[in-house]
C-alpha cells in the first residue's frame, strides 16, 4: 500500500509541475486579475463583482501584452514586455518549487539552489512561449504587386 502512495505522489507532482510550465505565461494575468478581483470584493462589489473584475482585467492584461507582442515594432520593447510577463512566471517557478523540494530535503541551502533552478526552468519556459505567441518580423520582406 505505500507504494501506490508514493507512485501518487509522484504522479501528482509529476502534473502540478506539467500544470506550472504550461500556465507559467498567465502567470501575470492571474496576478492582476487576483488583485483587481480581491480589491473590486473589498469596495463593496460583492463576490460576483470581484469576479468579474478579476476576470475581465486578467484578459485586458493577457490581450494588452498580446497586441504589444504583436504591434511593437522595436525590439527593445518586445523584450520588455515578455520580461515583464516572465517575471512574475519565475517568481511563481521558485515558490512552487520550494514548496515541493521543502518537504523532500531538509538543507535550507539546497531548497534555495534547487527552488532557483526551478525559478529558472519556469522562467525560460515562460519566455519560449511567448516568443512562440508573437508573429516573426517581416524583415526585408515586401509585398508584391501586381
Amino acid at each position: 500500500m505505500i507504494f501506490i502512495g508514493i507512485l501518487l505522489s509522484i504522479a501528482a507532482i509529476g502534473v502540478l509541475c506539467w500544470l506550472l510550465f504550461t500556465l507559467a505565461v498567465f502567470a501575470l494575468p492571474a496576478f492582476v486579475g487576483v488583485t483587481a478581483g480581491l480589491w473590486a470584493y473589498h469596495s463593496g462589489a460583492g463576490w460576483l463583482g470581484g469576479i468579474f473584475v478579476g476576470a475581465l482585467s486578467a484578459g485586458l492584461t493577457f490581450g494588452i501584452g498580446q497586441l504589444l507582442l504583436v504591434f511593437a515594432k522595436p525590439l527593445w520593447l518586445r523584450v520588455a514586455v515578455a520580461l515583464v510577463f516572465v517575471a512574475p512566471a519565475a517568481i511563481a517557478g521558485f515558490h512552487a518549487t520550494h514548496g515541493i523540494v521543502k518537504h523532500t530535503m531538509p538543507s535550507e541551502t539546497w531548497q534555495t539552489v534547487f527552488s532557483v533552478i526551478g525559478a529558472i526552468a519556469i522562467g525560460i519556459t515562460a519566455l519560449t512561449r511567448l516568443a512562440t505567441m508573437a508573429p516573426p518580423e517581416l524583415a526585408g520582406q515586401s509585398v508584391a504587386r501586381v
